[in-house]
């Protein structure tokens, strides 16, 4: 599976720990086992899902999109701001 990234998603992963990064990517490798454990989310983000977890107790947002063989990650970051952000 090709993964690709936003801009908006890796200047949020560029300013995280080391120790961060690796539960990051802990947690795309469980994103790109199953694709819809995330929430599929409505109207104007139709076709995005998001990934919830626990970063250093604070809850963390992954926002992606899927196809066939592609997997887009949009996002990451905290839940304040997150979707306005995300609409953009």
């Amino acid at each position: 599976m090709e993964i690709l990234q936003s801009l908006e998603f890796r200047k949020a992963y560029k300013k995280l720990h080391s120790n961060q990064r690796a539960t990051v990517n802990e947690e795309i490798r469980k994103v790109i086992a199953e694709p819809t454990i995330g929430e599929e989310k409505k109207q104007d983000l139709k076709g995005v899902f998001v990934h919830k977890f626990k970063l250093n107790n604070q809850l963390y947002l992954l926002a992606y999109t899927f196809g066939m063989d592609t997997l887009t990650l949009l996002a990451l970051g905290v839940h304040e701001n997150f979707y306005r952000d995300l609409k953009r």
